[in-house]
């Protein structure tokens, strides 16, 4: 068997509607995960221009998957 590599683990709260938006992502690529998806979701993200630094104060209640678009986050 494999050994992984991937000693962390954090904890993500997510909204329904968030949570159903991986879901949609993750099925409609065929992928075997939750944490697949994710893991793809945040290596498009953070190859992805467009995005402004964060404006003091905000806070992580400001960074939803679906939604408003906070101020900071041009073109998204």
């Amino acid at each position: 068997m494999a050994q992984l590599t991937r000693g962390e683990r954090i904890q993500l709260m997510l909204s329904p509607e968030e949570l159903t938006a991986i879901d949609d992502f993750r099925f409609k690529r065929r992928m075997p995960s939750r944490a697949s998806a994710i893991r793809e979701l945040m290596k498009r993200g953070l190859a992805a221009e467009g995005f402004e630094e964060a404006n003091y104060g905000a806070t992580s209640g400001e960074y939803g998957v679906t939604g408003k678009t906070p101020p900071g986050r041009a073109g998204r």
